[in-house]
């Protein structure tokens, strides 16, 4: 007990909130690489389903690490200057927000993909769907795995001006 009480209240937040930052960029990219997996030109009304869940995981994952990452920015972090000035955390920022704009064709497509499914239907998916999904999607594994070799560099000073 001794080393709880050695340790401020403060660090178990940052140290909650880092969690849930890594925990949601894990989930994340596992939810690509399982939508990137499903994804097939015959799909059946499961994969359907399974595509679109896994896709709600994804973007409530992403929502979570958004929040978290803001959160660690402005209060649990190193301190909002050390990332605002560094161009590293401007580049992981705007891989983020491409990945997420990206994401839109695939989520929009399994939305759509529920109108037939609801009527009992099988949503027409030919080549041309499939090659831009699995394109997009691999777009967005490559964007998230370059965000923690950023995130690695940026920790530890790199991009900063002295």
């Amino acid at each position: 007990m001794f080393f709880v009480t050695s340790i401020g209240p403060d660090v178990f937040g940052s140290a909650g909130l880092a969690y849930v930052h890594y925990f949601s960029f894990m989930l994340c990219f596992a939810a690509l690489v399982l939508e990137r997996k499903l994804l097939k030109v015959d799909l059946n009304r499961n994969d359907v389903i399974a595509l679109v869940v896994t896709d709600v995981v994804y973007g409530l994952a992403a929502l979570s690490l958004l929040i978290s990452g803001i959160l660690r920015v402005l209060y649990f972090g190193q301190g909002a200057e050390f990332y605002t000035q560094n161009p590293l955390f401007w580049t992981k920022v705007g891989i983020f927000l491409a990945v997420g704009g990206l994401s839109l064709y695939p989520t929009i497509t399994y939305i759509l993909w529920l109108i037939p499914l609801r009527r009992g239907d099988l949503p027409i998916i030919n080549k041309k769907i499939f090659q831009r999904l699995a394109i997009s999607i691999n777009i967005e594994i490559l964007g998230f795995a370059l965000i923690p070799l950023l995130a690695t560099f940026m920790s530890r000073g790199v991009g900063l001006v002295d």
